[in-house]
């Protein structure tokens, strides 16, 4: 295995803010804001919708393998492509994977990549502080208070009219060329992930019925899912769940989210240690992300894996309490 080598630039911590907010390089203008209020809530309407629609008409299996085909196309281009290879540089990808992962990561809805890589660096130079983009915490710790943060930090955060400056958190890449031309694709990419499914279902029942329901599927549908799981990385797993590594903030493991979030649940994990590529670094804690990583590794895909090692492992845990780890309370800091 290899030894985690030293932290980026772009991980270390910047200075707090003073006077005008150089985190922030623009604001979004009302036109964006629509856009983002469409997203944000039309998905989550249908996933409402879900089941009573299920019941009514049912679900097929080209649906069901199509949403499940696209969930793990776009879970896997964000947590592995967007998170783990682009923020944080745990590997290095040779080029046709880089640009595959950064596509697959657009599926995510979530925003291009250098904007996402920003907000998320950004996010680890001030967690759960003055400056993070979406702490749960922002607003105090009382009952009413963690409500409000935990809804803000889930999704009220994408409405906030600021964007992060992309020039001082994510230069590399803006020159990266690749990257900016995924840029500039990502609003075909978003039309591609809901119509390519739609398209399909209608050309394989020869109906609009079977394009109807791919799209309420395999898009609305998976695309909610895969929201609300990846922004409860940054509501509920900073707030609920346990703390076995010391970290300079207020990140948990939620082990219920493992699965679906592809590793990224074992939030304490990556916050005490953010450049390693597996966050389940713990016996028994899945981490699908990291074995995909793995499987690259082998395929020669991927190299400079940054691996934890047992050393560095134990010298961050944390004593436990009567034999369990540290758990998160509501309210302790």
């Amino acid at each position: 295995m290899h030894a985690v080598m030293s932290t980026p630039v772009s991980e270390r911590a910047a200075p707090a803010p003073t006077g005008p907010n150089p985190l922030v390089e623009a604001t979004q203008s009302p036109a964006q804001l629509v856009v983002l209020w469409i997203f944000v809530v039309a998905p989550f309407v249908a996933l409402l919708a879900a089941i009573p629609l299920a019941w009514g008409w049912g679900v097929s299996t080209l649906d069901i393998v199509m949403a499940g085909a696209g969930y793990l196309i776009a879970i896997a281009g964000v947590t592995v492509g967007f998170h783990r290879h682009l923020t944080h540089g745990s590997f290095k990808a040779r080029r046709p994977l880089r640009i595959a992962l950064a596509v697959a990561g657009c599926l995510a809805v979530e925003g291009a990549p250098t904007k996402w890589v920003a907000d998320h660096r950004r996010h680890h130079a001030f967690t759960d502080r003055e400056g993070d983009p979406h702490s749960p915490w922002r607003y105090g710790t009382g009952v009413l208070a963690l409500a409000k943060g935990l809804l803000y930090a889930h999704c009220g955060w994408l409405l906030n009219r600021e964007i992060t400056n992309k020039s001082r958190f994510a230069p590399d890449l803006l020159a990266d060329r690749d990257i900016r031309v995924v840029d500039r694709l990502f609003v075909p990419l978003i039309v591609a992930s809901l119509l390519v499914p739609a398209a399909i279902g209608g050309l394989v029942t020869g109906s609009w019925t079977g394009a109807l329901t791919a799209f309420f599927w395999a898009g609305l549908v998976r695309m909610a899912l895969l929201h609300h799981v990846t922004w409860s990385v940054n509501s509920i797993c900073h707030v609920v769940g346990e703390r076995p590594f010391a970290s300079k903030d207020r990140a948990t493991n939620f082990w219920p989210l493992a699965i679906l979030s592809f590793g990224e649940s074992w939030h304490n994990s990556h916050h005490a240690d953010p450049t390693i590529a597996r966050h389940g670094v713990l016996r028994g804690q899945l981490d699908p992300g990291a074995r995909l990583i793995r499987l690259f590794e082998k395929a020669g895909w991927v190299h400079d894996v940054r691996w934890p090692t047992a050393a560095r492992i134990a010298a961050k845990r944390v004593p436990v309490q009567e034999g369990r780890p540290v758990r998160r309370s509501l309210s302790s800091p």
